[in-house]
């Protein structure tokens, strides 16, 4: 036995224990090493948990304080105390838009009074000019409830007298006024364009949603409605076709 480990010695299998107990000892001594790095690491971490926290309760407070000064001399009975971030063009072209409904009502309610008299007599075409007024008053209402939601003032303008008579000697009463209530209708359109682009020069997402959701969309679907009209009088002449048009409307 003594002769065999003598041998395993000398051919160095005993040494193979020494050298795995020093890799152990080299482990172990490293790890001491990598202990700063780790609280290092973990100091940032929890400082920029810190830094967070801080801007998430603190910083808004700060930023407040400038606002607080600017109710503190706000004059209730002038001024909106909701108002925020509404440019003053902003008010300003919602109020030229509230004038533009208004006045395609007036025009509209003037035509349902012509096609309603009884030596016009066409029904179908006043409902279609009554509905059409109310609308354009409907619009003008939302615009105006918005201005004051965003602390604006509504401010009205003159409307103009529209025309009381719509006959037309070579197109007929129908289709020139189909035709007036497209062009009024592509008018408002452009208008209401316009009134966007007022809303994104100023970054105002919420009234170019308002106008994207409350407006635009549904006046894109009356310019198509209108223009249908207009090229069906000008199929049907100013005879036979009308009177058959017009209970179409009814």
């Amino acid at each position: 036995m003594l002769a065999l480990q003598k041998a395993f010695v000398a051919s160095g299998i005993f040494r193979v224990a020494p050298r795995i107990a020093g890799l152990r000892n080299t482990t172990m001594s490293a790890a001491p090493k990598q202990q700063p790095q780790q609280q290092k690491q973990q100091q940032k971490e929890q400082e920029a948990i810190t830094s967070f926290q801080s801007g998430v309760v603190f910083e808004p407070m700060v930023a407040a304080k400038a606002e607080l000064a600017t109710v503190g001399r706000t004059d209730a009975v002038i001024d909106s105390l909701g108002r925020s971030g509404f440019n003053r063009e902003c008010e300003a072209a919602i109020n030229e838009q509230i004038n533009m409904e208004y006045n395609n009502s007036y025009i509209y309610h003037a035509l349902y009074a012509y096609f309603d008299r009884d030596n016009v007599a066409l029904p179908g075409m006043a409902k279609f000019f009554k509905d059409g007024s109310l609308e354009e008053r409907g619009h003008a209402e939302k615009l105006m409830v918005y201005q004051n939601l965003r602390g604006g003032r509504v401010s009205f303008k003159s409307i103009l007298m529209p025309e009381m008579e719509f006959n037309h000697a070579e197109k007929g009463d129908a289709l020139y006024a189909m035709e007036l209530a497209l062009s009024l209708e592509k008018l408002n359109f452009a208008k209401l364009r316009e009134l966007h682009a007022v809303a994104s020069k100023h970054d105002d997402v919420p009234m170019a949603h308002f106008i994207e959701d409350s407006l635009l969309t549904e006046q894109v679907e009356g310019v198509k409605q209108v223009s249908e009209y207009v090229s069906q009088l000008r199929r049907v002449g100013k005879g036979l076709g009308v009177y058959e048009f017009d209970r179409s409307l009814a």
